[in-house]
């Protein structure tokens, strides 16, 4: 759907913080709205960068888009310090092919107050992508 209101022909993609309440209903939820005719699904941070360039799915490559990711704050908690410590463990868990000790920095600082959490990391990966308009909405 082509958002008209403001007279631009910036592509719209609706994130629903309410379809999901983890990082794997996440990339469930990015799968499902932006590569639902691919034969791939988003399943690491990574690959969430990588599609958001665009040219193989439902935009293309540089092309305008506004994301809006609706019950923002929802996802905020649910991906948030908890499940990042979580998402950090279990990488030093598994070991390779992880940087364990990168991986325990990063848990560490997150401890101490200073990391991102994984909410904050897909926020400044979608914002990376200077063609896509992030819009945190409430409802």
């Amino acid at each position: 759907m082509l958002n008209t209101s403001n007279n631009n022909t910036r592509k719209m993609i609706v994130i629903h913080g309410g379809h999901f309440s983890s990082l794997a209903g996440f990339y469930d939820e990015i799968s499902n709205v932006l590569m639902k005719d691919a034969d791939w699904k988003v399943g690491t941070l990574d690959g969430f960068n990588d599609i958001l360039y665009g040219g193989f799915g439902v935009f293309e490559n540089n092309e305008e888009i506004e994301m809006i990711w609706k019950l923002s704050g929802k996802s905020k908690e649910d991906l948030g310090l908890m499940a990042t410590q979580e998402f950090y463990e279990n990488k030093i868990r598994q070991g390779k092919p992880f940087n364990t000790e990168l991986i325990q920095q990063k848990l560490n600082e997150l401890l101490a107050g200073r990391g991102q959490t994984l909410f904050e990391i897909l926020v400044e990966i979608i914002q990376s992508h200077k063609n896509i308009t992030l819009v945190l909405s409430e409802d």
